[in-house]
């Protein structure tokens, strides 16, 4: 069966269930929700996020002004908090120069914000890409290439060719996202193991 992007979501979530990713009301609780995911699971990560509530209702002015031990007592529930604790401190220094005002950002970086992002401390590929488009991790490209989608060497071969339509929104996204890594868990470890699954024989459709 040929299946778009969406599509292949809505059967992902339909046989596997919501993967149970928090909602993130604001950007910048995507900009921790992201950090926090980093080498980790949703589970470790959705106990680190809510601890960035309560201390600052996810305002950016007062996440800026948290100590670096503040924000890795924070961090620490999510694992690898010293590197964690300094990219959030990092990338909310960054925003500060701009008054946190994210149109801002994007306009004066045009083409140059995902170099930008990278560029901060503890800010890789994966999180920028959250911020910025489709995550295209190793278990995306596996996945796609699986139905049928070839050439996805690379991070950057993937986030070029798969720009998520405007039926994602935020909460969408996040939850496909951790639906592929379930997904790769389960099934592309190991080979073989993708013909075992619900996915066998299905076709992607790029548009």
């Amino acid at each position: 069966m040929e299946l778009t992007l969406e599509q292949l979501y809505q059967k992902m979530q339909q046989e596997m269930g919501p993967s149970g990713w928090w909602p993130a009301d604001s950007k910048a609780e995507i900009i921790i929700g992201a950090i926090m995911i980093q080498n980790t699971n949703w589970q470790n990560a959705a106990r680190a996020v809510p601890n960035f509530r309560q201390a600052s209702e996810f305002l950016p002015a007062r996440i800026q002004r948290l100590s670096l031990e503040k924000i890795q007592d924070l961090t620490r529930p999510a694992g690898f908090y010293r590197n964690k604790s300094q990219a959030v401190q990092a990338i909310f220094a960054w925003l500060s120069q701009y008054g946190f005002d994210y149109q801002r950002v994007v306009a004066e970086n045009g083409d140059q914000l995902r170099d930008q992002l990278l560029a901060l401390h503890g800010i890789g590929e994966e999180t920028a890409a959250v911020l910025l488009t489709f995550v295209s991790d190793k278990y995306a490209r596996t996945l796609f290439t699986h139905l049928g989608i070839t050439g996805l060497t690379d991070y950057h071969s993937l986030a070029k060719r798969c720009q998520l339509s405007a039926y994602f929104d935020l909460a969408r996204a996040q939850d496909f996202h951790s639906l592929i890594d379930e997904f790769g868990k389960q099934y592309l470890r190991s080979p073989g193991r993708f013909q075992d699954s619900f996915l066998a024989g299905d076709r992607l459709v790029l548009e």
